[in-house]
């Protein structure tokens, strides 16, 4: 009878968490920008049993944002999760990861349009069949272009303080994606380079490739939407725990040199031009990229945002110089507009 109260005491404790946090309780797919090309496209999201209800308003309350920052590492992933996709008329199958991570990878039977195409993405538990869960996203397949561009985000277009974590956490718990500020000139800088040499309606392809994790996903994709960057196909890290959010960003960056390599294998191609920051290891992973990729890596912009990084990058800088990459280690994006007038990766007269 005592084990009967306790379980009924545990139940009714975490049916008010739920509620105070605005938890989902029922399957949720998440589906995130997918990519592809003549050969290959790649559409891939999360499964989660438990997750966030979606914010729709933004207040510049510190409380507020702190809970919604927190209820973002609220998730439990569904694990080996049935998944269907309709593609071209046929039915693909796949399942999810033990973190609810899925992945589909599917060679087009025609030759898919340039922009943007949508996908569904469908639960096929049997538990949970008549209900029809589903989640939606969208696939880019690039226009024609010479060039794909690469950004990492904390610190490179979003201000974040990675290298300092009391602050880094301080704006996360404190701010929202309708506070949180991306440096002076950055969001001209990389609209002048998704416009520059295409049609109307037809921008440069741009991946926004980050060591956050994918819990800080529609937190990231608000800040984009909401300051007019380019609409681009994100690629975080691994999910984390409640347990874990006081870690936020602070994974293996070994991860991010394989996800730009997956870009790169996409799209041989083109050239690339690859945006950090000298806070972690954005310049020791451009350099790797660059050993690795001889001749695929047109350019490479760092911001300079941590004092005691500069005699450190300064020769990793040099190195990609002396192969015949146009690199700029600048602290302000006017000087990476300018930089990019003189390698002709924008208009001379700065025009969209």
């Amino acid at each position: 009878m005592h084990k009967v109260k306790k379980h009924s005491l545990v139940k009714k404790i975490q049916q008010k968490i739920v509620l105070l946090f605005r938890l989902n309780r029922k399957p949720v797919i998440v589906v995130y920008n997918g990519y592809g090309n003549d050969q290959k496209v790649v559409i891939f999201g999360h499964v989660l049993k438990l997750s966030p209800a979606m914010r729709k308003r933004y207040r510049p309350n510190w409380i507020i944002n702190a809970l919604y920052l927190l209820r973002l590492f609220m998730v439990r992933p569904y694990p080996f999760a049935h998944l269907s996709l309709l593609w071209e008329g046929r039915q693909c199958y796949t399942r999810s990861q033990d973190d609810g991570f899925f992945r589909f990878e599917l060679d087009p039977a025609t030759t898919l349009r340039p922009g943007w195409h949508k996908v569904v993405v469908q639960l096929e538990e049997e538990k949970y069949r008549m209900q029809k869960i589903c989640g939606t996203g969208q696939l880019l397949i690039p226009f024609a272009s010479r060039y794909v561009f690469v950004s990492d985000i904390d610190d490179t277009f979003l201000i974040s303080h990675s290298s300092n974590l009391r602050r880094r956490l301080y704006v996360l718990l404190t701010k929202n994606a309708w506070t949180r500020r991306p440096f002076d000139d950055v969001v001209k800088h990389y609209r002048l380079l998704a416009a520059y040499g295409q049609q109307q309606g037809e921008p440069n392809p741009f991946f926004y490739v980050s060591s956050s994790e994918w819990n800080l996903f529609y937190f990231i994709k608000e800040f984009t939407v909401k300051n007019r960057l380019p609409k681009g196909i994100f690629l975080l890290n691994e999910l984390k725990k409640l347990s874990q959010v006081f870690r936020t960003g602070q994974n293996n960056h070994a991860t991010k040199f394989a996800r730009i390599v997956r870009i790169l294998e996409a799209f041989p191609h083109r050239g690339f031009v690859l945006f950090g920051d000298d806070s972690q290891e954005d310049p020791n992973i451009y350099a790797a990229l660059a050993s690795h990729f001889a001749g695929r890596i047109y350019a490479v912009y760092i911001r300079r945002v941590h004092k005691k990084s500069f005699e450190k990058v300064q020769p990793i800088i040099a190195t990609m110089a002396a192969a015949g990459i146009h690199c700029c280690y600048f602290r302000h994006s006017e000087e990476a507009i300018t930089h990019s007038k003189k390698i002709h990766l924008v208009a001379d007269d700065g025009s969209l």
